[in-house]
């Protein structure tokens, strides 16, 4: 079991499986909430809050208006604006906090999680559910992955951001070479 080529066949297995049990239409719903916000705005902790920062890359590539909240440079969020949250469990509670003050103040609220009826998700308008265990959410391991803590849901999350990036890069018509030429330059 814990030979490279075995772990290989079953990581990859498991983040397939994962993935195409995402229903397309909520990435349609996503990408429609993406496309038609005035600002975005990224969060998530730990490991899926790095994954959200570095889709908060590639959505600046593509040419959104892109913020990650906790960045002292980031601006008020308000009206027209959305707020993408990326929680295994849904149930973080600066997350959670996070999603009840920016719908109060008229933003969206749109989440990727493997749990729609936690609390974010009950004040999220756009759901994309991954399903992977969380123990966070207090299930253990043995619930339905090999791999350990939520290395499910954050390998599965990463890719499903990128083809959400693919999908938007075809749909607005731009090239690698457009996007690459947003790419920091002050490197």
């Amino acid at each position: 079991m814990n030979s490279y080529s075995t772990l290989v066949d079953l990581v990859t297995g498991e983040v397939s499986t994962a993935l195409r049990a995402v229903d397309p239409a909520s990435l349609d719903a996503l990408r429609a909430a993406l496309g038609s916000a005035r600002r975005v705005y990224l969060v998530g902790k730990g490991r899926s809050g790095l994954l959200m920062r570095a889709f908060a890359i590639r959505l600046m590539h593509l040419g959104l208006t892109v913020h990650v909240v906790d960045e002292p440079s980031t601006p008020a969020i308000g009206a027209g604006d959305l707020l993408v949250i990326g929680s295994g469990s849904g149930r973080t509670a600066s997350l959670v906090g996070y999603a009840e003050k920016a719908s109060s103040l008229g933003a969206k609220v749109a989440l990727i999680t493997a749990y729609p009826d936690s609390p974010v998700g009950q004040r999220a308008g756009v759901i994309v559910r991954i399903p992977a265990p969380s123990v966070k959410a207090g299930e253990a391991t043995a619930s339905g992955s090999a791999q350990p803590m939520a290395n499910l849901f954050e390998q599965s999350l990463m890719l499903l951001l990128d083809i959400v990036t693919i999908q938007m890069m075809h749909e607005r018509g731009l090239s690698e070479a457009e996007m690459f030429a947003r790419h920091a330059n002050l490197e």
